[in-house]
């Protein structure tokens, strides 16, 4: 047994405290340009000129660069003329606007939505429901009219969500084959990053993006170039309007915005329009069964809490919707990534 001395400060407990400190410095450096004037200048830079192109003061710029060379998103290389700065790996891939990786749009949600609301994660424990209200004034009660409240919040949403599947669509498209399916529907499938990754892997299908008719109409105009022949739209509300029929339909991080009923009342209206022998994919983060992790997941559930009516979910709480729904056979692939795949078939 340790030491009374053993418990005065765990390491454990300054480095979660620290924990938001951590993001907001990365989410500031994405913000200020730090990372994409690094890439565009081909030479690292020294604190001065970096705050003096990007307007900011040479006191803040500097505790921002070696809080960023800590954080091993920047290295250091001290010359006669002092500190010069340049991006690392990481940050050249996944922090500059210009990479086909770039993680900066969900960087940009993180920090100007998700945080806000994540403010009064003690009401949305309390209330259990989320905090739209108290973040932006805006009715609890309707999730996405919040997300999308504004056409600049909904663009940077639906970047951010093409964002996650430049790194992470690939993993969930593959875990089962889905060359027998040729007729995809996308429900919800924003700015059609997965859609487009699916016609890639399997160059065969068509994927028919479906989702309200403001997402479909900034699809068309910033994400989906007309060229693109395999991908079609299709613009409605799929819990209030009717869904066609199609061999296999994609619902990727959208269960886990709602409650239980919801999600068996959208799987039903899946499960009549779907063909015999077709199914549906099932594109989520999932919690270990006995919901002890991944603790990543389990902080996605409580975003979950603060900002919709839903929660993730394990494998066999999944299963269990698509049951309900009708569907007979169901799979289930953990990727060992972000987010697992869960199939269900007709």
């Amino acid at each position: 047994m340790g030491s009374t001395q053993d418990l005065d400060y765990p390491q454990i407990i300054v480095q979660y405290s620290n924990g938001f400190l951590i993001s907001k410095v990365m989410f500031t450096a994405c913000e200020l340009g730090v990372f994409d004037l690094l890439l565009e200048s081909g030479k690292p830079l020294s604190s001065d000129a970096i705050a003096l192109h990007l307007g900011a003061s040479t006191i803040g710029m500097k505790r921002l660069l070696d809080a960023c060379v800590g954080l091993k998103l920047l290295a250091v290389e001290m010359t006669q003329e002092g500190a010069l700065y340049r991006n690392t790996d990481i940050s050249n891939v996944y922090l500059t606007k210009s990479s086909p990786k770039s993680q900066y749009h969900i960087m940009m949600y993180y920090s100007n939505t998700v945080y806000l609301c994540w403010q009064y994660l003690a009401d949305a424990v309390r209330e259990g429901r989320n905090q739209y209200e108290r973040a932006f004034g805006i009715s609890s009660k309707d999730p996405f009219g919040a997300m999308y409240r504004s056409d600049e919040e909904m663009l940077k949403f639906m970047a951010g969500q093409n964002s996650v599947w430049s790194i992470c669509g690939r993993d969930v498209l593959v875990a089962f084959d889905l060359s027998p399916f040729t007729q995809i529907y996308d429900l919800g499938g924003g700015g059609g990053a997965l859609a487009q990754e699916c016609v890639s892997l399997y160059p065969n299908s068509t994927v028919t993006i479906y989702d309200l008719p403001k997402v479909v109409q900034v699809a068309k105009e910033q994400f989906v170039s007309p060229e693109e022949r395999q991908i079609a739209f299709h613009e409605g509300d799929f819990f209030n309007d009717s869904i066609p029929e199609a061999e296999l339909y994609i619902l990727s991080k959208i269960l886990h915005d709602w409650d239980d009923d919801k999600c068996i009342q959208l799987l039903s209206k899946v499960y009549k329009a779907c063909k015999p022998g077709g199914g549906v994919l099932l594109v989520e983060s999932l919690l270990n069964e006995d919901k002890s992790g991944p603790v990543e997941t389990q902080l996605y559930s409580m975003n979950m809490l603060v900002q919709t009516e839903g929660k993730e979910r394990t494998a066999a709480e999944y299963s269990k919707l698509l049951e309900a729904a009708g569907f007979g056979v169901v799979q289930v692939k953990r990727t060992g990534k972000l987010y697992d795949a869960v199939l269900g078939r007709k």
